[in-house]
């Protein structure tokens, strides 16, 4: 399909606000063509606008990522250098990335199934994750600063990673949520949560940009850098305001959007308004139409 500009400008706010808050960006990107009557622009058009994000994160976090980078490969024929704050945070990144990798290698087809793409599963990962991010905060220590940072920290935070290969379950969300489970802050958890992004976010962009880029014409050059810029600066504000929400007042209004749109959605849902591929394969009408 091709995207109008109005579509584009809206597809790119979303995208830029969504990655990184705990909201979900595939459940949001899903939801805005089905809800507005328009059709799903396609996996390419998706990973070409999340470039626009990770390149928000390198901007925001560009001195940490390459102090972390730095420290990680020195640590690696260095073992004096492997207990710097540095080499263990880039230690706890690579720990983490490497269980979505696996399990997006191993279960790609899965992953871009059609029953996941259903609005119920929608609904229901955004209720799911919700409870388990107010659990995360509600039961962690929230005692350990980022400077003690261990490279196994990675670990949890990684498996659940995983789990935004569902959409709706959040990759923000479930990395913050593994971080307050091992004890970290609200401002160190949120941190580890961006660092986490780069690698995992832009290995999926390139992947699926490769996979699908042949969509990309359909789309339209210019609606896709328009797309693109704007999730780049939305992106820049959403890491911001996170940062300093979280750390002030934690995951809680998050917690109840998640709760509310995925209770909305099951509600629509069930009322006919949205069908459960509504947006997908050409279905464009919101709205369930009684033949007569």
């Amino acid at each position: 399909m091709h995207l109008s500009f109005v579509q584009a400008v809206i597809m790119g706010i979303v995208q830029g606000a969504s990655e990184f808050l705990p909201i979900s960006s595939s459940a949001h990107l899903r939801l805005v063509p089905a809800v507005l009557g328009f059709q799903d622009p396609g996996a390419g058009f998706t990973a070409v606008i999340q470039i626009g994000t990770v390149a928000a994160v390198l901007l925001y976090f560009w001195q940490d990522l390459v102090a972390a980078f730095k420290g990680w490969c020195g640590s690696l024929g260095d073992a004096e250098r492997r207990n710097t704050v540095e080499a263990r945070t880039g230690w706890a990144v690579f720990v983490g990335t490497l269980p979505v990798v696996i399990v997006g290698v191993l279960l790609r087809h899965q992953i871009k199934s059609d029953s996941l793409r259903s609005l119920y599963v929608v609904a229901g990962s955004m209720i799911g994750m919700g409870l388990v991010m107010g659990a995360s905060e509600w039961f962690g220590a929230e005692r350990r600063e980022l400077s003690e940072v261990r490279a196994s920290d990675g670990l949890l935070p990684g498996v659940l990673q995983c789990l935004a290969l569902i959409p709706g379950m959040s990759r923000s969300g479930s990395t913050i949520t593994g971080a307050f489970f091992m004890g970290f802050d609200r401002a160190a958890a949120t941190r580890l949560s961006f660092l986490m992004s780069v690698p995992s976010v832009l290995g999926a962009g390139v992947y699926e940009l490769w996979d699908a880029r042949r969509e990309l014409s359909q789309v339209g050059v210019g609606a896709t850098l328009v797309s693109t810029i704007l999730s780049l600066l939305v992106g820049l504000w959403a890491i911001k305001f996170l940062i300093t929400w979280i750390t002030r007042h934690g995951v809680g209004l998050f917690v109840v959007y998640r709760l509310a749109l995925g209770g909305l959605l099951f509600l629509l849902l069930a009322q006919g308004v949205l069908r459960p591929m509504s947006g997908e394969r050409g279905d464009t009408a919101p709205v369930e139409r009684t033949q007569r």
